[in-house]
């Protein structure tokens, strides 16, 4: 029998098995190291967005000449699920998404080669690019540009900060391992800017296309040949770019009968700030200047977090930035994901505890009782090696899945440990040890075994499963049976060897609680074999009762997760302007800011550089970080503290919320392209029969008992 020989092989050599369970050790600790850690899997599926800026187009423009343009070039294409669009005032973004087994670079490509043939179809200017290689769990770093004190920052200072972060800051953070993007958000764009006079046009019969024309031709270098002079030559080049206000204000524009029309004769020139959708509001003071480091797709949240802090340390000791202005993060990933994995490691080692104390109390042998503790971590530093090179994560569902594992890897080896002990004290010390050893685990090494498998045979539903659910829900079930496997091997080569080393002839010894539990145990056995009609009939009832009360139970896909933060998303009328979106953020704020419990508020209004989140003016997305919950004051619960807010916003007039967390928030929009759990979506081609059906479905919905936070999304 091939177990037989490799037991024996095992027992013969136990040196060779102690380098190699040493090995183990090393190696399974280094694994550890490697793993990418976040708070839990990236249910994200596999999406690139298009996005094209169209400055000047009204959605319905951009419907017609951007989106449904690229939207027919993209399909046909290979294992492609789902196709959406959003087109918004100068913007367009489209949302492709594949199957989840396609490679995103390749997914990518495809995408890319799509492109090239769709900007032929485009409009002059329009440059459709692809959103950064990110997902819902890529906004692991958030910070501002402060400057010092708590002033309210003029618009000078929000185009000084914002300059910093586009031409200094984000290029040092991008640099950063795992980093694919930063994206600004907020403050004000410096241009050079010509306001154009038209009484001085007309004077002197200039048209604003010779302006352009001007400006534009007159922006540019030269280059020339060489001139070749004694034994050198000197490189020719034409200077021609624009350095100062004055450059652009010299530009001839015409020339009148030898006398020429400058730009500053028919305009003013200066510095101003570019035209925005967009501005960030904190602690309900004024405007600042934001960032948001993007992990790559696939990045280990806390490595990324703790290079991108060691970076922005550097950065605020060094003379990178003028004096006084420091990078200040108000969202840190890394907290949650310490947080999340300390949870799972305290259980884990409770877990551990448990299992030794209870085997003692139950083996009433120390030396069984260590053998088999042996088995606990040598089994998680495997499925930590096989999980590192199966490419799983550790996160609150792998760790949990070790958690609830821990009685099932430490099964196999007590029935052999027990049997052992069994099997030396009846042979005794005259006995051959390594043939006692060898007998005892092959007598229970088989039906251990198909038990093993049975349970890890129970987990594959579970495997199989696909979508969000896969993602969330496979990588618990897979670090279970790859456990359970490792618990396997280590039972048909170390246990014996270690069985070997520590465990000696002597008298069995009976644990008071088995002696206990008998006493309790055989007249119950005795009564229930006696009176089997009562005993099947109570068992029925309780079956039926079970079934009856089951369809009251409440379902959900996964408790929430308390990501320690919140997200109080503030609806605004569509037609409300950037300046009175920013004064209504303030009050929001500073009703927030009431609130013990609340550190910091900073709010994201209107859409990013990077415009993978296309919000409308009309609409934020404040996060609300909080103190620890033993700091709280107000509240009890994170639930308490949410209806607390939200009495409180709702006194603010003109306003909708919906009060959700920030990975959740931002999951949910890629997922389906909407910033909620449930989302109901109605297709027609007249947009005015679409809105008076979404408000009669609003109506019925309202009625459903648990309903909160519901809205009609505006079109108009």
């Amino acid at each position: 029998m091939v177990i037989e020989r490799i037991i024996e092989f095992g027992l013969r050599q136990r040196l060779l098995i102690s380098v190699l369970v040493a090995g183990l050790v090393i190696f399974g600790v280094y694994a550890f190291k490697q793993l990418p850690v976040d708070a839990f899997p990236d249910v994200t599926n596999v999406q690139v967005q298009i996005i094209s800026e169209a400055p000047g187009m009204s959605p319905e423009e951009v419907e017609k000449f951007v989106s449904y343009p690229v939207e027919v070039q993209m399909t046909g294409l290979p294992r492609v699920q789902d196709t959406r669009s959003l087109s918004k005032y100068g913007l367009s973004m489209i949302t492709v998404v594949f199957e989840d087994d396609v490679d995103i670079y390749f997914a990518r490509q495809l995408v890319l080669e799509r492109l090239i043939e769709a900007k032929e179809k485009l409009p002059s200017g329009i440059e459709p690019v692809m959103g950064p290689i990110s997902t819902g769990l890529g906004e692991v770093y958030q910070y501002t540009l402060d400057k010092p004190g708590n002033v309210a920052l003029t618009e000078a200072d929000l185009i000084e900060l914002r300059t910093l972060q586009d031409w200094v800051v984000k290029p040092i953070l991008k640099s950063v391992p795992g980093v694919t993007d930063v994206n600004a958000f907020g403050g004000m764009v410096k241009q050079y800017q010509v306001v154009v006079d038209p009484d001085r046009l007309k004077k002197y019969d200039v048209s604003l296309r010779e302006v352009f024309e001007a400006v534009g031709s007159n922006n540019a270098n030269a280059g020339g040949s060489v001139i070749e002079h004694s034994s050198e030559q000197f490189i020719v080049r034409s200077l021609g770019l624009i350095r100062t206000l004055d450059d652009v204000g010299n530009i001839v524009v015409k020339n009148d009968h030898g006398t020429a029309v400058f730009v500053k004769d028919i305009s003013e020139v200066r510095f101003g700030p570019e035209s925005r959708q967009g501005a960030v509001v904190k602690d309900g003071t004024s405007e600042a200047v934001a960032g948001i480091v993007l992990m790559v797709k696939g990045g280990s949240g806390r490595e990324v977090v703790a290079a991108v802090k060691k970076k922005v340390d550097e950065i605020n000791a060094g003379n990178v930035l003028p004096q006084g202005i420091k990078i200040k993060p108000f969202y840190d990933r890394s907290e949650l994901v310490n947080e999340s994995i300390s949870t799972v490691s305290i259980a884990l080692a409770e877990g551990a505890i448990l299992v030794v104390v209870v085997l003692y109390l139950f083996l009433s042998n120390i030396r069984g009782a260590l053998v088999v503790a042996i088995t606990l971590p040598l089994a998680v530093l495997a499925t930590f090696i096989i999980m590192w090179k199966t490419g799983l994560s550790a996160n609150l569902m792998s760790l949990g899945g070790l958690a609830i594992s821990l009685g099932m890897i430490v099964d196999a080896a007590i029935i052999q440990v027990e049997n052992v002990q069994r099997h030396l004290s009846e042979k005794g010390a005259d006995a051959h040890k390594l043939n006692v050893v060898l007998g005892a685990v092959l007598e229970v090494r088989k039906p251990s075994l198909f038990g093993e498998l049975i349970i890890a045979l129970t987990f594959v539903p579970i495997m199989t499963l696909q979508g969000m659910e896969g993602k969330m829900f496979t990588p618990l079930a897979m670090t279970v049976v790859i456990a359970l496997f490792a618990s396997l091997l280590l039972s048909i080569f170390v246990i014996p060897v270690m069985s070997a080393f520590f465990m000696k002839p002597g008298e069995e010894k009976e644990s008071f609680l088995v002696v206990w539990a008998n006493k309790q145990y055989h007249p119950a056995l005795a009564w229930s074999m006696a009176n089997g009609k009562k005993v099947m009939t109570y068992a029925g009832g309780a079956l039926a009762l079970v079934v009856i009360l089951f369809p009251f139970l409440g379902t959900e896909f996964i408790p929430a997760m308390d990501e320690g933060s919140l997200t109080t998303q503030v609806i605004r009328l569509p037609s409300v302007s950037l300046r009175e979106s920013v004064e209504i953020e303030k009050k929001t704020q500073q009703a927030l800011l009431k609130f013990p419990e609340v550190v910091t508020v900073v709010s994201k209004i209107g859409s990013a550089e990077i415009a993978t989140d296309p919000m409308g003016p009309n609409l934020s997305d404040p996060i609300v970080i909080l103190k620890h919950k033993s700091q709280w004051n107000t509240a009890d619960s994170k639930e308490e503290l949410v209806e607390a807010i939200r009495k409180e916003l709702e006194k603010i007039p003109g306003i909708g919320l919906n009060i959700t967390q920030p990975i959740a928030l931002r999951v949910d929009e890629l997922i389906s392209g909407v910033k909620s759990q449930i989302a109901i979506k109605i297709f027609g081609e007249d947009m005015a029969v679409l809105n008076k059906t979404a408000d009669a479905v609003a109506k019925a919905v309202s009625k459903v008992e648990g309903v909160q936070d519901l809205r009609v999304e505006q079109t108009t």
